[in-house]
């Protein structure tokens, strides 16, 4: 056994998958702090005063669906550069990118400042957001599940998978130390930009991955087999080319399967915050809150379900969560409705712990449709496939499902109409598997 091919002690491979865990912790830290804050304070301060409140909340919200649109567009060109080139590389660009657009976000001037200019930068920053974070899951999943333990792929996946909760808790954290220090004057002045400032950390995190940690065993052993073919081989043809043209339904498939985790949090952690403050009059404090309480059960619920979809299969868990958030939904907004902050934090604690059913064994699922050569391609397609159909849009169609209804009960509806989509997509993977059609790996 090759120095290459060798399994990592377990220091070193505890060490990549918690670096991996803090990439994503902090990327998606980044990310969802504008998420919080177009729901609480961009209607105000980057559009006319003179939209009206659901047309401004709703203007706010297309401009965090931009980051949406933009990630299946990170995910093709990290994914790339990722199967060619290695997945350290991609995830030191990621943070990078990240790092300076959120900062740049916490500069920018608003639309008192410098009329229409404002919304158009921010839109232009949400993207280059959107873009890195795009590249960032399949670098940050790959080093992790990669360099795994034999059987314990769903476990290390986990590791990070908890940067999503993880980053909405510390975004939630941050806006409250920021609310709560100043009137409500100062935070909508200047109080707002701190949690953007705060990423500064992400660049200092990169350069940390780039110096301290190796590159991922399995995409190291695939390279170096490449490199002993190559005298009798063409050159290599683009992985993105490649997984496009022979796995294209497996990877519409996996962005089905994703729809209904990805639609039903952003529902839960994004639009619940505009509605629990606009509608039910309940305080930012309570919502934010939910949301940090709901997020810290999030975290063990995941390990817990990824550990098991390594002893129990991921297919059957993943069909039960999305059972168990699609009827879940119908007794989530009663419950937030109470205005009790009991009600409030079980609501979205249980709601966010069924989701976690589907997210926990995710990244080990989707890296298992696809082989080394082009797993960081084909697994970051489909996961952003799933982003773009399912969260980008969730927050602003249960905006207008409200607004039309003015009953929670149609938002519900529309939790559970992805939890069915997500249902069939995986039941038809998991038959192409049983049929011998996906990695005999794949438990």
């Amino acid at each position: 056994m090759t120095a290459s091919t060798a399994t990592p002690a377990r220091g070193s491979t505890a060490k990549l998958a918690m670096t991996s865990a803090v990439a994503a912790g902090v990327e998606w830290y980044d990310f969802f702090v504008y998420g919080t804050a177009a729901a609480l304070v961009f209607p105000h301060i980057f559009f006319s005063p003179d939209l009206s409140p659901l047309v401004a909340q709703l203007a706010a919200f297309s401009t965090f669906a931009v980051g949406f649109i933009a990630r299946p567009l990170g995910g093709v060109v990290f994914g790339h550069f990722g199967d060619l080139h290695g997945r350290k590389a991609t995830l030191v660009a990621a943070l990078m990118i990240m790092g300076v657009s959120t900062l740049l976000v916490g500069l920018l001037p608003t639309y008192a400042s410098v009329g229409m200019w404002a919304p158009l930068m921010l839109i232009v920053l949400r993207f280059a957001q959107g873009f890195a974070v795009g590249g960032q899951w399949g670098a940050a999943a790959l080093i992790a599940i990669e360099n795994a333990p034999e059987g314990k792929r769903g476990l290390f996946g986990s590791f990070v998978q908890i940067g999503v909760p993880a980053g909405v808790i510390l975004a939630n954290i941050a806006f409250i130390l920021s609310d709560g220090l100043m009137d409500r004057a100062a935070f909508e002045a200047w109080g707002w930009r701190i949690p953007f400032l705060l990423s500064v950390v992400v660049v200092g995190l990169a350069l940390f991955v780039h110096t301290r940690i190796q590159e991922s065993r399995e995409f190291v052993a695939a390279a170096a087999k490449r490199a002993e073919a190559a005298p009798s081989q063409a050159p290599r043809r683009s992985p993105i080319l490649q997984v496009i043209a022979t796995s294209w339904r497996r990877i519409l498939l996996a962005g089905g399967a994703f729809i209904a985790s990805n639609a039903c949090f952003y529902v839960i952690i994004t639009w619940v915050i505009s509605y629990g403050t606009t509608e039910l009059r309940l305080s930012r404090e309570l919502m934010l809150g939910g949301v940090m309480f709901g997020s810290l059960c999030m975290i063990p619920a995941l390990i817990l379900v990824a550990a098991a979809s390594d002893r129990f299969g991921r297919y059957g868990l993943f069909r039960l969560g999305c059972l168990t958030t699609g009827l879940w939904a119908f007794a989530f907004f009663p419950l937030l409705e109470t205005g009790s902050p009991a009600g409030v934090g079980a609501a979205i604690a249980v709601a966010l712990c069924c989701v976690a059913m589907m997210y926990g064994p995710q990244a080990a699922l989707f890296a298992e449709l696809f082989s080394t050569e082009v797993r960081y391609s084909g697994a970051s397609l489909g996961y952003q496939v799933g982003v773009l159909l399912g969260g980008g849009f969730a927050p602003m169609i249960a905006t207008a499902l409200f607004a039309a209804s003015k009953n929670s009960t149609t938002v519900a509806g529309y939790m559970a109409a992805t939890c069915l989509i997500s249902i069939v997509c995986v039941s038809w993977l998991h038959a192409h598997r049983k049929a011998g059609e996906l990695s005999p790996a794949a438990p």
